[in-house]
């Protein structure tokens, strides 16, 4: 594998300003529910992984996730060539971690939609226009779990 195309600290610093909520595809998706007339709290502190909107009414939380730091099954999502134990690590506890918030929120009866960003960016995206009329049938069906993800196109 080559290595970085940037220095140790360059990489570092454009690391450490990726935000962890208000994120470009959260807040779209925030636009078009509210839009939509659904009402929310954001980033509710009271409930296990702090959802990126949750919506009481409906006894719902959405989880907007990025496919890079989530290890999601796409192809947005690729392993990085340096430091590959560390990012092993990283990405497979963030994994773990979710798993486990998605379990206490079911336990306590909250009902979980993960949206991935590949629904909303890169070859296989389904666009913000399918991706918030999904998440409001999903939210008006009842059902306990859903997960919103663009499609894989193969190549060649």
């Amino acid at each position: 594998m080559p290595g970085d195309v940037v220095d140790a600290a360059t990489r570092s610093r454009m690391m450490a300003g990726i935000r962890g909520k208000n994120t470009k595809p959260e807040l779209v998706v925030r636009r078009g529910l509210h839009a939509l007339g659904f009402r929310f709290v954001l980033h509710d502190r009271r409930l296990p992984g702090k959802p990126d909107m949750v919506l009481p009414r409906w006894r719902s939380a959405i989880f907007v996730h990025g496919c890079f730091w989530h290890g999601h099954d796409c192809p947005l999502f690729r392993w990085p060539g340096t430091r590959q134990d560390f990012w092993r690590q990283k990405i497979g506890r963030n994994q773990e971690r979710d798993s486990e918030v998605e379990a206490a929120l079911d336990h306590a009866g909250w009902r979980v939609l993960k949206i991935w960003e590949c629904s909303l960016k890169g070859t296989g995206k389904i666009g913000i226009d399918c991706v918030v009329p999904l998440a409001a049938d999903w939210l008006r069906s009842g059902e306990r779990a859903g997960e919103i993800r663009g499609t894989v196109r193969a190549s060649g």
